[in-house]
């Protein structure tokens, strides 16, 4: 009798590659509009054109500079959203069950018929993934555009998260990771994929493909930077060290 392999878990996520982004903002202006236009409530904006705006976004990108000892420095871009966790932290300590990870495909979500706007959640996420909505009470965070993967009105094309569908770049990948035969799988093996802060016991679904090794015949990256061109713990090191730097602290 033949014995049929498992079937593994599904976990839809993003890839993402931080060799291609151009940091141009279009992933975050395009998850801005539609979730303004479809996540049931606008994603507010307080003073957008004043001397201290805020705002609500689900998808933000960070800039840095990675500077060797000799040549020229490197600007790396850093699209950061919810990494919808295996383990997730939010979902733990949510008091009301709003925040939960669905079964049938990983995705982590807020019922915002039952969040209070504690803060809970985002206090507990180590990515800075939560974000409090000042003009509806409520946390959101990114859904991985569920009111598009499974809208089969849609041309097949447009069935993706909305980041993905308009990155120029094409950064940024979406799939099931619970697949090992999957598109995003292989690339994530095949390109050296990174967990982002593995030591925080998290296992976030979504990965990071770190810059690939430039023409280094003449120069050598700075040891300060733990060789980030070089290995890909090495650059995923010096990232948790600038995800510090944010304000208010990322971790």
């Amino acid at each position: 009798m033949t014995t049929l392999p498992a079937k593994s878990q599904k976990k839809l996520g993003l890839v993402i590659d931080l060799d291609i982004c151009v940091g141009c903002h279009a992933c975050v202006i395009a998850c801005k509009g539609w979730n303004t236009e479809n996540y049931g409530a606008p994603l507010s904006d307080q003073d957008p054109y004043g001397a201290d705006p805020s705002g609500t976004f689900l998808n933000r990108v960070h800039s840095y500079e990675i500077q060797p000892d000799q040549g020229d420095a490197q600007l790396v871009h850093f699209p950061k959203s919810c990494l919808h966790c295996e383990d997730a932290p939010c979902v733990t300590v949510c008091p009301t069950g709003a925040s939960y990870k669905r079964d049938k495909d990983g995705i982590v979500l807020v019922n915002e018929d039952h969040c209070i706007g504690c803060g809970l959640c985002a206090w507990s996420c180590p990515y800075g993934a939560r974000e409090l909505d000042l003009a509806a009470g409520v946390m959101k965070k990114c859904t991985l555009c569920v009111d598009r993967i499974y809208n089969e009105n849609l041309p097949q094309e447009d069935q993706i998260p909305a980041c993905v569908r308009t990155c120029p770049a094409g950064a940024r990948h979406f799939g099931d990771l619970g697949d090992a035969t999957s598109d995003v799988s292989q690339l994530v093996a095949d390109r050296g994929g990174v967990d982002l802060m593995p030591e925080m016991g998290t296992k976030p679904v979504n990965k990071y493909l770190p810059p690939r090794p430039k023409d280094q015949t003449t120069t050598a990256p700075s040891p300060a930077l733990d060789q980030p061109h070089t290995t890909p713990q090495g650059f995923m090191a010096w990232l948790d060290r600038a995800l510090d730097q944010l304000p208010g602290g990322a971790k």
